[in-house]
């Protein structure tokens, strides 16, 4: 029995989709389907009700408190989390989740593939235990067990990374964290300020969690880092866009025969 949660705020257009593709392609795998909502101001709740799903909001989001909050609402062993503006691909998807779960009565989790780096260390076999960043959960197209939660909560005094820490705390506890050959998209396209916001949390976490210092000259160097960077994009752009300009003004005076 697997639960689908999925956190969401103001990605109605998202949304839409990932319901619309969750109860067109996976109905029969899936029993009970959440959005938790952050005080979304567009149509996410007309949406969500349109798609027969359960609407819970949550006013004071943190990643972990909405990764709990998440859980407590969910009714079954098997939570599979999304963000709004993720969604399954590979038809199997919840079957190779579930048979994950079954074969394996000592699993918290498992991880499902959606990059290059989740394909290369799920071929090369590279474990939450040896590296958990990398091979850990991530919070949007993965899954965890309701029961291990019960015993290990997640931490809400974290910036983020609430999926990591589980994870190497889980692991440390003797359960196992695993990847599934279960294919999702990741499809973001974040605004500077969310940007912004994302990095904060970021850095905090780094710090917290991978013990990623940060001095003053440190940050020095980044700021000079990043703006030798602009500037040198900066440069490339303008050099192609007069070759782009130059080619078309000879394109014009010189074009090829039609098909």
């Amino acid at each position: 029995m697997i639960s689908v949660v999925i956190r969401n705020k103001n990605q109605e257009v998202a949304l839409e989709f990932l319901l619309k593709n969750l109860t067109q392609r996976y109905s029969e795998d899936i029993s009970e389907i959440i959005v938790v909502d952050n005080l979304s101001t567009d149509r996410s709740k007309e949406i969500t009700a349109r798609y027969n799903a359960r609407f819970e909001t949550i006013k004071e989001f943190s990643y972990g408190g909405s990764a709990n909050f998440a859980a407590s609402k969910a009714q079954f062993s098997i939570v599979v989390i999304f963000s709004a503006h993720s969604y399954p691909v590979s038809h199997d998807f919840f079957k190779t989740i579930k048979d994950r779960f079954e074969s394996n009565n000592n699993l918290a989790g498992v991880r499902c593939l959606h990059s290059p780096n989740d394909y290369r260390n799920y071929i090369n076999k590279i474990s939450a235990n040896t590296d958990p960043n990398k091979s850990g959960l991530i919070f949007s197209g993965s899954a965890f067990s309701k029961k291990v939660w019960d015993e290990y909560p997640f931490r809400e005094d974290v910036a983020t990374f609430e999926d990591k820490e589980w994870t190497k705390r889980v692991v440390n506890a003797g359960f196992d964290i695993e990847f599934a050959p279960a294919i999702f998209s990741y499809e973001i396209h974040r605004t500077k300020k969310q940007q912004f916001f994302r990095w904060k949390n970021d850095l905090v976490g780094n710090y917290q969690l991978w013990h990623k210092d940060v001095s003053i000259l440190s940050a020095g160097k980044g700021f000079i880092a990043t703006g030798w960077r602009l500037k040198k994009a900066l440069v490339v752009d303008l050099w192609y866009a007069i070759r782009r300009f130059v080619y078309t003004i000879k394109f014009c005076f010189n074009k090829p025969k039609k098909f």
